[in-house]
């Protein structure tokens, strides 16, 4: 049974605490086996990668054969039925259409001074994408991760995705086709994250890495931040709904058991301001949880972390959503905009009750890669940004130079900087020689 709490109990405020601070994730320390793993890779390149993929994905490679080749990719692209072809095809042109208006624009002024400054946005040159595979591949996080490179410009992408035992998922390699990546190596775990940063023989290095990926792939990304840049550190998934007046409790349940079946560690919380509706709805998890194929792992999850909060208003609702700040927030009352307004911490906002987060996982445009674990707090969701980066541009005028330079120079010698002013003041005493009288 999930947990329930009501704002107007005396014990909600430190029950409601003591769930915000729940570790979710595996606890298991897996830095010392990862840098292991990154040393090795290191090290041995290629070789090292067939042995940990023979190792860990029952998997024998030789060199030659851990990037699929492009008649492997057409015989898979090739088993793909014609309605999942058309399914993924029409997420990709959605997901591509919301993303090209992410774009920035470059900027250039000058000011009352003369100096002429600005910025300029220019994509990375090659960017590593990680797809998990294991228990289940996705070809959705392929599109998310994928297109926005792609959109913003990035020359060079490469796929990582384990196939343990040799099996392959095509939407995987089709996604990869339609995203425009045809570098896919067929590799996981911490040991690709260290070819795509470190690079081998085979797999030439990248500047950025992205993607989920588990304990070990998070715990490798931490590892190589500095000499690559990465996207985010993702924890187990969760999502939040807030939900009054009339609405389906079977709608509700099915919302919180679709993040639920992702993972045991996942979060779903229900948050309303009528009792009877939360009643209602733990009553139809109850109901529809053993219906599920994942139902052991969904189960699990609403067992251990699933939460139903009574609170007194859509206000003290909007309130307890920022403290939590979750991945996904449905709002599934009368007015989702004017709450949205009010839910100023969130990775992705689903309006209304006919705008359910699976539709985010694929098909409605914004990207599903997400802050989570309260790092919406602080952090955005994968975008073109991501791949891209903003170098500021300024060129003075000798009249700029000399109206501004005189302070440039006064903050230097206060900061003990000599030879900074002096680069100025050369400048500004060849200028003053070559002045009229």
């Amino acid at each position: 049974m999930p947990v329930t709490l009501n704002t107007s109990e005396p014990d909600f405020e430190a029950r409601f605490a003591s769930m915000l601070s729940a570790k979710r994730e595996d606890s298991t320390d897996v830095n010392d086996a990862v840098a292991a793993i990154i040393g090795d890779v290191r090290k041995r390149g290629d070789a090292a990668l067939c042995d940990l993929t023979s190792r860990f994905d029952r998997l024998d490679l030789t060199p030659d054969r851990l990037r699929f080749s492009s008649e492997e990719i057409a015989a898979q692209v090739a088993k793909v039925s014609a309605e999942d072809r058309a399914a993924l095809a029409l997420a990709a042109e959605r997901i591509r259409a919301y993303h090209a208006r992410q774009m920035p624009d470059d900027a250039s002024w000058t000011d009352p001074e003369g100096a002429t400054l600005g910025w300029r946005w220019t994509p990375v040159s090659a960017a590593g994408l990680y797809v998990p595979g294991g228990q289940a591949a996705y070809p959705s996080s392929v599109l998310m991760n994928a297109i926005p490179a792609r959109v913003a410009g990035v020359e060079r992408l490469v796929i990582c995705v384990p196939t343990p035992g040799g099996v392959i998922n095509p939407l995987v390699l089709l996604a990869a086709q339609l995203s425009g990546v045809d570098e896919v190596y067929r590799i996981g775990g911490a040991q690709a994250v260290a070819a795509m940063a470190y690079g081998t023989d085979t797999i030439a290095p990248v500047d950025k890495i992205t993607g989920p990926g588990n304990a070990y792939v998070a715990a490798a990304k931490r590892h190589v931040f500095g000499k690559v840049g990465i996207d985010m550190i993702a924890g187990p998934s969760e999502v939040l709904v807030i939900a009054e007046g009339d609405q389906h409790p079977d709608w509700l349940a099915l919302d919180l058991l679709a993040q639920a079946e992702h993972d045991a560690d996942a979060q779903s919380i229900l948050i309303t301001t009528d009792p009877a509706l939360g009643h209602a709805v733990a009553g139809a998890v109850d109901r529809i949880l053993p219906t599920l194929p994942r139902a052991r792992i969904a189960g699990a999850s609403w067992r251990d972390y699933g939460t139903i909060i009574i609170a007194r208003t859509l206000d003290e609702a909007a309130s307890l959503s920022n403290r939590i700040a979750p991945e996904h927030l449905e709002l599934c009352v009368d007015d989702p905009e004017a709450l949205a307004a009010k839910c100023v911490h969130a990775g992705a906002i689903f309006l209304g009750p006919h705008t359910p987060e699976a539709v985010g996982d694929y098909i409605s445009g914004p990207n599903h890669v997400l802050p989570t674990a309260r790092s919406a707090r602080f952090s955005s969701g994968l975008s073109v940004l991501d791949f891209l980066k903003r170098t500021t541009m300024a060129r003075l005028t000798p009249g700029a130079l000399n109206a501004v330079g005189h302070a440039a120079m006064r903050l230097a010698a206060a900061e003990g900087l000599q030879a900074h002013g002096e680069s100025i003041r050369a400048r500004l005493e060849l200028l003053n020689e070559r002045a009229p009288e």
